[in-house]
């Protein structure tokens, strides 16, 4: 367990200047915090090895600036990607019959909805659905029965249009 004030003191005597160096490499404030923050862990975490060092304080610097490049590079990264792959395309609003049957399934026990979600959307057999579930082939047949009845029954109720207001 690393030595609680030992560290206290260090991290309470040289946060000040690892953050305004950090923040003078990043130029940006909350990129500095986060990777200050993410070095002084990594400092808590290996305490016992990093108090012995020369210059804890020094340690903590370049283990700070590294983290801080690292996001910088992901970023430059993904900005890369952005501009050669072009922006995410929207994802199409569910349709009113999509929404009709989510608000349906919502309404079934969970058993029920699970049978039905993984024969029906996964494409799983009823055995295959009885060993994820841990239930009896026969009682996951009841289960896919009864969620079919209860689905067309909710369906018959549900107005499309209301359901996209649930």
């Amino acid at each position: 367990m690393p030595d609680t004030e030992d560290f206290d003191e260090f991290y309470r005597g040289s946060r000040q200047r690892v953050l305004g160096y950090v923040y003078l490499l990043t130029g940006d404030r909350s990129e500095a915090q986060d990777a200050v923050q993410e070095a002084y862990v990594r400092a808590w975490q290996r305490w016992s090895t990093v108090r012995d060092h020369h210059d804890p304080e020094s340690w903590v610097r370049v283990v700070a600036a590294r983290v801080a490049v690292s996001r910088w590079r992901s970023l430059r990264s993904r900005a890369r990607a952005y501009l050669r792959h072009g922006p995410p395309q929207e994802a199409t609003p569910p349709s009113t019959d999509t929404v009709a049957i989510v608000s349906a399934m919502r309404r079934l026990p969970e058993e029920q909805r699970i049978a039905i979600a993984l024969h029906y959307l996964v494409g799983l057999p009823v055995a295959e659905v009885a060993r994820e579930t841990r239930a009896p082939v026969g009682t996951v047949k009841a289960r896919l029965s009864r969620g079919r009845t209860a689905l067309a029954g909710l369906l018959a109720v549900i107005d499309p249009k209301e359901a996209l207001d649930a």
